[in-house]
C-alpha cells in the first residue's frame, strides 16, 4: 500500500475553505457559518469521518436543489417541555444552532425537555448538540435515522440506516462524558475512508453484495452494514428509528432511501434530542454522587472515559494533516 499524501492546515484554514465553499454553492451567511463551524469542530477533535470528508456530499445536495442553502428554521415552543423545530428543508446543523438554546432553557426550568427537528438533512456528527447541552450542565441524548444500509440481525438485506446515539454527561470544571456512536459496527464514512486509504476492516463489520461476510470495505460498500452486536445493536438501532422518525413524524430509514434523489448527500430526515436537568431530577448531590463513580470507574487499568480522546485533539490547535487527494476535490468546488 503506497504512503497517503497529506497537507498540513490550520484550523483556521479548515474553516476558511469551508465557508468559501459554502458559500460559492448557495448557502447563505447562516447556513454557511454554521456548517463551516460543524467540519471545523470535526477536524479539531479527529473525527475525520464528519470534516472536510463531508464537504462534497453537502455541496452535491446543494447543487442538486434537495436543501435550500438559505433555509430559515421555524421554531414552535407552544408546549413548555417540547421544542419542534421545522428546518425547512436545509442543513441540520443551523437549524440545532437556532434550536438547542430553547431546548436547554427549558431543561433547566422543567427538568427536562425534547426537541423534535423535521424537515433537515442531518450529515454531521451529533456529539456537538449533546456537548451543548452538558456544557450548560445538562445530560444530552440525540438521534437520528438515515437511509438503509445496515441489515437488521439475520437479515442480509439494508433497512435500517446507520442510526448513530449521542450521550453526554455534565462535569462541572471537566469536559463532559460524551460518546457518539452508529448502531452498525462501524458508520459509513469510515468504512468509505478506509476504501480510500486501502484498509481492511474489522470482522463483523459488514456483507458483500453476495451476502458473505468481508473485510473488504469496497465489497460492503456495495452490500450491507451490520449492527454492532448482533441482535443488540440491532434493537438500539430500531430504538433509533422509532425516535428519530416515530416520534418526530419525519422519514423513517426506508422512507428517506424511496424519496432520496441520490445525489450523494444526507436525506431528509428527524432528529430528537433530550435534555435533562441532573440538578433538578436527582437533586443537589448529584455531582459529587456521580464524580464518586467516575473516580471508582477510573481505578480500573485500562479504561479510558469516552470522549477523552476527542477533547485531547481538541486541546491541540497546531496544524492538521489533511489527505491531499480528498483537499483537492474540496478546492475544486469553488
Amino acid at each position: 500500500m503506497s504512503e497517503i499524501e497529506t497537507e498540513e492546515l490550520s484550523l483556521s484554514d479548515i474553516y476558511n475553505l469551508s465557508l468559501k465553499v459554502f458559500t460559492k454553492n448557495g448557502c447563505n451567511g447562516n447556513n454557511a457559518t454554521a456548517l463551516s463551524k460543524i467540519v471545523h469542530d470535526a477536524e479539531r477533535d479527529g473525527s475525520l469521518s464528519h470534516g472536510l470528508f463531508r464537504i462534497p456530499g453537502y455541496v452535491a445536495s446543494l447543487r442538486s436543489g434537495k436543501v435550500k442553502g438559505d433555509a430559515e428554521p421555524v421554531i414552535d415552543n407552544s408546549l413548555p417541555s417540547v421544542i419542534s423545530i421545522d428546518g425547512n428543508y436545509g442543513f441540520a446543523p443551523y437549524a440545532l444552532e437556532k434550536g438547542l438554546p430553547y431546548l436547554s432553557n427549558s431543561a433547566e426550568q422543567l427538568g427536562i425537555a425534547i426537541m423534535k427537528i423535521t424537515n433537515t438533512f442531518h450529515f454531521a456528527a451529533l456529539w456537538p448538540e449533546t456537548e451543548f447541552l452538558a456544557n450548560k450542565g445538562l445530560v444530552g441524548i440525540a438521534c437520528t435515522a438515515a437511509k438503509p444500509m445496515v441489515a437488521p440481525a439475520g437479515a442480509k438485506k439494508a433497512f435500517f440506516g446507520t442510526n448513530p446515539i449521542s450521550f453526554a454527561w455534565p462535569r462541572i470544571g471537566e469536559t463532559p462524558i460524551v460518546f457518539d456512536m452508529a448502531t452498525s459496527r462501524l458508520a459509513m464514512g469510515d468504512v468509505q475512508i478506509a476504501a480510500r486509504d486501502g484498509h481492511q476492516l474489522p470482522d463483523g463489520t459488514g456483507l458483500g453484495p453476495n451476502g458473505e461476510p468481508t473485510n473488504n470495505p469496497k465489497d460492503v460498500i456495495k452490500g450491507v452494514l451490520l449492527p454492532f452486536g448482533g441482535y443488540k445493536g440491532s434493537a438500539i438501532s430500531l430504538m433509533v428509528e422509532l425516535l428519530s422518525a416515530g416520534l418526530t413524524g419525519d422519514n423513517f430509514s426506508y422512507e428517506a432511501g424511496e424519496k432520496d434523489n441520490n445525489d450523494g448527500g444526507p436525506p431528509k430526515g428527524g432528529e430528537l434530542v433530550i435534555a435533562i436537568s441532573p440538578k433538578l431530577v436527582a437533586g443537589n448531590n448529584w455531582e459529587k454522587h456521580t464524580l464518586d463513580f467516575i473516580k471508582k470507574l477510573k481505578e480500573l487499568e485500562g479504561i479510558r472515559i469516552p470522549g477523552e480522546r476527542r477533547h485531547k485533539n481538541r486541546f491541540n490547535t497546531g496544524l492538521r494533516k489533511i489527505n491531499k487527494e480528498m483537499l483537492q476535490k474540496v478546492r475544486n468546488l469553488l
